[in-house]
């Protein structure tokens, strides 16, 4: 039976665990363990919601974003577990809602294509390609190598998280192009697109939604996201609903979603001029 450990690194500004959280946390405990932490200050009694679907979960405000996460919850193994026992180490984040589907076929795909590391998405940047760091799976010759270890035990704090995507997201794939190990992904989403074509991310059985597109272009996509939402399960549209009325407002979130024509078209109307105002495109 294969052997993975999930290395989960979660935010939430109210500190709470919520529905949506626990979706995933126990989706992932399905197929492997999952040692968490959350760059939050979580009380004891929202923790313990994790107790069963978790082997470890960690809550401390630390302010080095997912990576600072990853790097406390792959020391907190080191020191607890035998790593070399597992197949497949995963970092992944609560970047995301979901799973919108059953994550079984998408590990059995990917872990069968006999890569050194892996994601759900790649960004194919011409000069900087990389693996999105919400998803990525490795095997031993990444997760016990000493750049590995290396560029987690760097992970800083940054004002500039610019400067977080450079140096970790777009590192760690720099460091398997540079050790000349093998790397691919799931799905490949160039620019922007993983936040604004979630419609046909999901409709090409994508397993997850990012979080921002939420929020992005004024709720401008609130069209493609009501499309999601009625197609997935009562369980999984009320978990992400939940959260969503939680961080976003609920006032917000009905006027996203709302499906009347003319105030859609309204709301692209004022977001391209916006764009037009503040771009000039």
């Amino acid at each position: 039976m294969t052997k993975r450990l999930f290395l989960f690194a979660g935010y939430d500004k109210h500190g709470i665990i919520d529905a949506s959280l626990l979706m995933y946390v126990n989706a992932l405990s399905k197929h492997g363990d999952v040692v968490l932490c959350m760059d939050s200050d979580c009380a004891d009694s929202e923790l313990k919601k994790l107790t069963k679907i978790t082997l470890h979960a960690m809550a401390t405000r630390h302010g080095e974003y997912d990576f600072g996460s990853y790097k406390r919850a792959y020391n907190w193994a080191c020191e607890n577990l035998d790593i070399n026992k597992y197949d497949f180490i995963y970092m992944v984040n609560d970047s995301m809602y979901g799973p919108l589907f059953d994550l079984a076929p998408y590990f059995s795909d990917i872990e069968s294509r006999n890569l050194d590391a892996f994601g759900m998405v790649k960004n194919p940047h011409k000069t900087s390609p990389h693996i999105q760091s919400w998803f990525i799976g490795m095997r031993a010759s990444v997760f016990t190598s000493k750049w590995f270890k290396k560029l987690l035990q760097s992970v800083r704090h940054h004002d500039d998280k610019g400067s977080i995507t450079v140096l970790y997201e777009h590192g760690f794939t720099k460091h398997l192009i540079e050790n000349k190990l093998s790397w691919d992904a799931l799905y490949s989403a160039p620019g922007r697109s993983i936040y604004n074509r979630v419609k046909y991310f999901y409709t090409h059985k994508m397993p997850f939604i990012k979080k921002l597109a939420f929020s992005r272009h004024n709720g401008a996509l609130g069209r493609q996201l009501s499309y999601i939402l009625d197609h997935v399960s009562p369980a999984t549209r009320n978990a992400i609903m939940e959260n969503a009325n939680r961080i976003y407002g609920q006032e917000y979130i009905s006027k996203m979603l709302t499906k009347n024509p003319f105030k859609i078209m309204w709301r692209n109307i004022t977001y391209t001029i916006h764009k037009l105002r503040n771009d000039g495109i």
